[in-house]
């Protein structure tokens, strides 16, 4: 949708936009304050502000929003075929690493008590596997501003994608 008709949803069909942008019904009644918008910039500067004020629990509400990755099956499917823009070929992730994401997927749960956020466009199975394994050694409290952070740049990818620039 543009810009003008997202403006024109009115605030309900707003916060129902931008729930699929953020699983966080706080947040995504929060955002509509800075309606109508002028730029797309605009939304997701009032994204920003609204995800500022969240709390915790508003926070977990979100996380709670994204699959948990623990299933190999879905890995595979994930990183059985990213493809190189640059070298024109197909690469395929190592059954090793996988596993290891799986694992360390389950362990991080298991020690924060939520899952692993990570804006994840554009990075391999190797890579968000080293992201993990750098940040399992952090506090909850870390890992909750961490993740936190990873949300809301998930969350302007979405509304960049979803109201498009005129």
């Amino acid at each position: 949708m543009t810009l003008e008709e997202f403006n024109d949803l009115g605030r309900q069909w707003q916060y129902e936009a931008l729930l699929n942008c953020c699983s966080c019904e706080a947040w995504a009644a929060r955002v509509p304050d800075g309606a109508p918008f002028e730029s797309v910039d605009a939304v997701v500067e009032s994204a920003r502000n609204a995800w500022d004020k969240a709390s915790e629990n508003e926070v977990l509400e979100a996380f709670s929003g994204h699959p948990q990755i623990g299933d190999l099956e879905a890995l595979r499917n994930q990183y059985a075929n990213t493809a190189s823009a640059e070298q024109g070929q197909v690469v395929e992730a190592d059954e090793t690493v996988l596993i290891r994401l799986r694992d360390q997927n389950k362990a991080y749960l298991e020690k924060f008590g939520f899952i692993f956020i990570v804006c994840a466009t554009g990075k391999s199975a190797e890579e968000m596997l080293a992201l993990l394994d750098e940040r399992i050694g952090n506090s909850r409290e870390e890992e909750l501003v961490n993740g936190a952070r990873e949300q809301m740049a998930i969350t302007e990818l979405r509304i960049r994608k979803m109201v498009e620039n005129d």
